[in-house]
């Protein structure tokens, strides 16, 4: 049942995927400004579901808008005004009324509810629209949307169009059941796939004027409910079935425990079905009388979402790495985030010219997922601060393969990646030096250029902070080895550029003076490749660096 229909409508627990966070440290103006215009955000989604069936957002980045909404209103005592219903309803009065659904927010809730009951059943909580479904005299009279759970929107030539939906019961009787209309998939999995926005898909089609009966093929009913039926579960699933209805009765499982229900979450959660599904639903085989139901969440039964596929976080900073060949990455420092157990502190939004078209600042939301079930991976931005902070990025142009040899302001980031570079196993593969070492060294003024460590002797390395006795021997020892490294080893550790196939047999002059030509001729070498090697041995800094070794009587200089 969507959780755009259920969750707000009653008294909802959410999971909040962030980490406990503090109240914004905002004056009252600003308080007020940032509220007003998070709801104003949740207000054009509110009103583009309810109103024309469209989606804008992802149901679990919805809840968590929400939440943040209802935390910040808490923060600075302002009252919620907000219905998030209040276009959702329409002219038709429901028979019955739609109740909401509670969501436990983990398994403690969950075992807490269970405490007690008896007779309860597990289903999948299927991804879709929920609809009211009236027969007259075994004939589809009327189908109505959920809306505010009291009155609805008029479904019914639609629903004649739908192939799932039974046009007449193979008993002449009068009833009212209550359903989900869900977009079909083939054999889905919700751990892998996520709900890939088939609730929207499904919003959509059946908002449509025109839906055609080739639409209808693709969509399909989970009867959950026939709030007049017989009194238990068992007994109503199998009446709906011998009227004509879909077998649910696969998908309604007996539990008694937490780790009944656990089991069966889980298995949903990676079996494939032909529809998606954001959680599961607990329900007590018996309920009151229908009449009784009012538009909130029921004593009854509740719901166990799903880990999130995606969570909201907050930005605090925004970082900028510039690696060895001068590539800006932008990485954005969170507010950690829990995401399917991980806590996440840090997402890369891959490069400038990204972080620049997404103009993501401190204080902005984004949508965070996983990438392969290990790598935080940015989405997008879902929420704006309205304060826009000032963020001083790099300028693409001062960094490229050729820039930043020494330690200078601005060059700090490149120049530790060559170093890195360099001492790591693309380069000399030098023992027991990481970026650590360059950090201390760095730090105590002992490197200005990317080959000043060659001249260091035991009394420098002695008096820098963090460096004992046993770590400088180790170190000197190490950074000593470098001078017997090969030529083509040291190339690769000043940054020559991929020469694919192309001889190397040095010296060094030989190199220098190949042309463009020349080095284009050689095997997998293109012309923009051998314009850049060519521009790499021309360059002045390179060729200080190769001088330096030259004269430490390195092999090839």
């Amino acid at each position: 049942m969507p959780p755009f229909l259920y969750a707000l409508a009653c008294l909802v627990f959410i999971a909040i995927p962030a980490v406990a966070a503090p109240c914004p440290d905002w004056p009252t103006e600003r308080a007020r400004a940032e509220i007003a215009a998070l709801q104003q955000q949740i207000d054009t989604w509110d009103d583009s579901y309810h109103r024309r069936g469209q989606s804008l957002v992802a149901d679990e980045l919805y809840d968590q808008s929400h939440t943040q909404l209802g935390q910040w209103r808490h923060c600075f005592n302002l009252a919620a005004p907000d219905d998030p219903l209040r276009s959702a309803g329409g002219k038709v009065l429901h028979p019955v009324i739609h109740t909401g659904l509670k969501k436990l927010k983990d398994a403690d809730a969950v075992g807490a509810w269970l405490h007690g009951r008896e007779d309860v059943w597990a289903q999948p909580k299927v991804d879709g629209v929920a609809v009211t479904l009236v027969y007259r005299k075994g004939r589809l009279h009327q189908a109505i949307s959920r809306g505010d759970g009291v009155h609805g929107h008029d479904w019914t030539t639609n629903a004649r169009k739908i192939g799932a939906i039974p046009q007449r019961l193979r008993q002449p009787v009068d009833l009212v059941v209550q359903g989900e209309l869900y977009w079909r998939l083939e054999a889905h999995v919700q751990a892998s796939s996520g709900s890939v926005n088939a609730r929207g898909t499904m919003a959509g089609l059946i908002a449509r004027s025109n839906l055609t009966v080739h639409d209808g093929v693709y969509i399909g009913l989970f009867a959950w409910e026939w709030p007049e039926g017989p009194d238990t579960l068992p007994e109503r699933e199998a009446a709906l079935k011998a009227l004509g209805f879909a077998d649910t009765t696969g998908y309604s499982q007996p539990v008694q425990a937490l780790t009944d229900v656990e089991h069966w979450r889980d298995h949903w959660y990676r079996t494939p079905l032909p529809f998606a599904s954001d959680g599961i639903v607990l329900r007590q085989s018996r309920r009151p009388p229908a009449d009784r139901w009012q538009a909130r969440a029921p004593f009854w039964s509740v719901a166990w979402k799903y880990p999130y596929a995606q969570a909201l976080a907050e930005v605090r900073k925004v970082r900028f790495k510039v690696g060895r060949t001068g590539r800006i990455t932008p990485v954005l420092e969170l507010e950690p985030t829990l995401l399917d157990d991980r806590r996440i502190r840090r997402v890369s939004v891959s490069s400038l010219k990204r972080w620049e078209e997404m103009d993501i600042r401190p204080g902005d939301r984004v949508a965070i997922s996983l990438a392969g079930l290990t790598i935080p991976r940015l989405d997008e931005v879902v929420l704006r601060s309205l304060e826009r902070q000032d963020v001083n990025a790099p300028a693409a142009t001062d960094h490229h393969f050729l820039s930043c040899w020494q330690a200078t302001p601005g060059c700090e980031g490149q120049f530790l990646a060559r170093l890195n570079w360099l001492s790591g196993k693309h380069g000399l593969a030098l023992p027991h030096v990481g970026p650590g070492t360059w950090e201390k060294l760095l730090a105590a003024g002992r490197l200005h250029g990317l080959l000043d460590w060659l001249t260091l002797d035991a009394a420098e390395l002695a008096n820098i902070a963090g460096l004992g006795e046993r770590s400088s021997t180790r170190l000197l020892a190490s950074l000593d080895s470098a001078r017997q490294r090969p030529f083509g080893q040291w190339l690769k550790a000043l940054g020559l550029p991929p020469v694919g196939e192309a001889r190397l047999d040095g010296p060094w002059q030989a190199l220098a003076e190949r042309n463009t030509e020349q080095w284009q001729a050689e095997a997998g070498i293109g012309p923009e490749r051998a314009a850049q090697l060519r521009a790499f041995f021309r360059d002045p800094q390179v060729l200080a660096l190769s001088e330096v070794l030259r004269t430490a009587g390195i092999d090839g200089f």
